[in-house]
């Protein structure tokens, strides 16, 4: 079993900076990927950013590409999520997750989520 814990969420103004970290606790060994999602109220849970555990590659989605930054430590099991240049639209909550299996294309597979932290962007 697998359990991920976010954290360092909270309400900040626009164009304001928050650091996520979510640490990963139990059978990690076969961990291939992390990654953080989103969802707004009235919304579905949205893709963000993931990173590969073992090469350290990032994939972003289109809406944050250049404003957040997700990076790992795996000594640590945790990842984080630096976002800067907030604006109200991304407030949501945000959630973690861990892949531990790929279809045939090598598209990850999320098979754990955290229970997500608010993050509320004051205009």
């Amino acid at each position: 079993q697998v359990q991920l814990r976010e954290s360092g969420g909270g309400l900040v103004q626009a164009g304001g900076s928050l650091r996520l970290s979510c640490e990963a606790s139990g059978n990690l060994f076969e961990m291939l990927a992390m990654a953080w999602f989103r969802q707004a109220p009235g919304t579905e849970r949205a893709f963000l950013t993931r990173v590969s555990w073992s090469s350290g590659n990032t994939f972003y989605a289109d809406s944050v590409k250049g404003r957040f930054t997700i990076s790992r430590d795996n000594t640590k099991n945790t990842v984080y999520l630096q976002m800067n240049s907030l604006k109200p639209d991304d407030t949501a909550v945000y959630y973690c997750a861990a892949s531990f299996s790929q279809d045939y294309s090598g598209n990850y597979y999320w098979d754990y989520f955290g229970r997500g932290t608010q993050v509320t962007v004051s205009s």
